[in-house]
């Protein structure tokens, strides 16, 4: 396996309110997390660091996942405490009320991969030099899509394109999307903040991705400044696990 993890503040924002995160704990599982913050003065950064500190520290902690069915509740158990955390640090600090973070994950072992997701941020896997989308974002414009109010295409300039309808810190109870990735057989994992796909389409990322002459780094570095030049408009994150050499 192959990892790497950046985040970059993009060429507008002026601070970085992203978090992300790869470990690997010993039985040899990966835990890759991206947390987009949400609250500018609220402290935003403060949200998406409480995400990743606690996911992280908790894998830490865990020898091994367990079963699927462990993993789904470990998850699930886990994004409840931190969002309550995070709604106590909002009404501790006043000047914090309203803070909020998307998280995406993703949970590799030797037999199963999960993802989970709230918010916007995204999870993929890259099969036969393909890369295929298994998060579903919560957003306004998707719900439309859902309803059959807005086609794909319209969805991608929609004025509310990034109107969240779910985020840790929101709401008293938050409910992790799941995504159980049954074939087994892929090449990489990519989680991103949606700094990198506001950006980049999905066939412009993918023709990163599969270029035999980057090493893993340098494809995670390439994305970044992709963004960047086309005007880095948000924080950029991205954590990606290759399989090369397995």
């Amino acid at each position: 396996m192959e990892t790497c993890y950046m985040t970059d503040s993009g060429k507008v924002r002026s601070h970085n309110e992203d978090s992300v995160t790869i470990l690997k704990n010993e039985s040899s599982e990966y835990l890759l997390v991206v947390a987009d913050g949400m609250g500018g003065h609220r402290k935003g950064e403060v949200a998406s660091s409480i995400v990743v500190s606690h996911l992280g520290r908790r894998f830490n902690d865990t020898p091994s996942m367990g079963t699927k069915l462990d993993a789904v509740n470990w998850l699930n158990d886990n994004i409840n405490e931190i969002n309550k955390e995070i709604l106590e640090y909002g009404e501790e600090n006043v000047d914090s009320k309203g803070l909020g973070t998307t998280v995406v994950v993703a949970l590799l072992t030797k037999s199963y991969l999960i993802f989970g997701n709230i918010g916007d941020s995204s999870g993929f896997v890259l099969k036969n030099n393909k890369l295929h989308k298994v998060t579903h974002d919560h957003t306004l414009v998707n719900l439309l899509v859902d309803a059959g109010n807005l086609t794909e295409e319209e969805a991608k300039t929609h004025p509310k394109k990034n109107v969240l309808m779910k985020a840790l810190g929101a709401a008293d109870k938050v409910d992790l999307d799941v995504f159980d990735v049954v074939d087994m057989e892929f090449d990489a994992i990519m989680l991103c903040s949606d700094g990198l796909t506001n950006m980049l389409t999905e066939e412009q990322i993918e023709k990163v991705l599969i270029d035999p002459e980057l090493e893993t780094d340098e494809k995670v570095d390439k994305l970044i400044r992709k963004c960047n030049a086309r005007g880095g408009n948000d924080n950029i994150s991205i954590a990606y696990l290759s399989r090369n050499g397995e």
